[in-house]
């Protein structure tokens, strides 16, 4: 059952362009945001270690998007681009994060919702780029990461659901796709995924 809601600003076709003129600098950029999807799904765990029904659920999530971190990684060696030391800030996901409420389970709800809206703008990018790619390895790459981020968009939303009623659940997930539109047209069209 689909949960995530898609997005209401779709990307623009400039966007796609202009990744596929930079390739190699989306890869680095593409790598990375799987390195901090990882990150986040253990960084929920670590700041919410009672709410153990989210637990498994995000233990594979991490491993997933750490599988998605090493995929890239691989083309990347494959093409000898090098992993930087320090890459740019992504004012993308600091401004959906600066919209969280700050009580404990306001925050969690939040940042659930957030991590739903990301993965699903994820995988509308990632789709774009598949269909852009001529066939073979790489393409096959980008149609199994959009498929999954697909799951992750609606993954974020079940959880939430396990400890909120579910209509609160769908207001703030409107709520913080309504905010990522508004994020979305005043973000820069660049070879990143934000």
């Amino acid at each position: 059952m689909k949960h995530r809601i898609d997005v209401m600003i779709p990307t623009p076709k400039e966007w796609v362009d202009t990744v596929l003129d930079n390739f190699e600098e989306f890869l680095v950029d593409h790598a990375d945001n799987e390195r901090k999807a990882s990150a986040m799904g253990m960084s929920f765990i670590a700041k919410y270690p009672d709410r153990t029904k989210i637990i498994p659920a995000l233990i594979d999530h991490a491993l997933e998007e750490l599988e998605h971190f090493k995929g890239v990684y691989k083309i990347m060696d494959e093409k000898g681009i090098v992993f930087p030391h320090k890459i740019g800030e992504d004012k993308y996901a600091q401004e959906l994060v600066k919209l969280a409420r700050s009580g404990r389970d306001e925050r969690f709800m939040d940042r659930l919702m957030i991590a739903s809206v990301i993965e699903t703008r994820g995988m509308e990018k990632f789709k774009l780029i598949e269909e852009a790619l001529d066939p073979g390895e790489i393409k096959d790459f980008y149609k199994e990461i959009w498929t999954s981020e697909a799951r992750h968009g609606d993954l974020f939303v079940q959880l939430a659901m396990m400890y909120f009623e579910s209509e609160k659940v769908k207001e703030r997930l409107k709520y913080f796709n309504e905010q990522e539109s508004l994020i979305m047209k005043k973000l820069p069209v660049r070879p990143a995924m934000h």
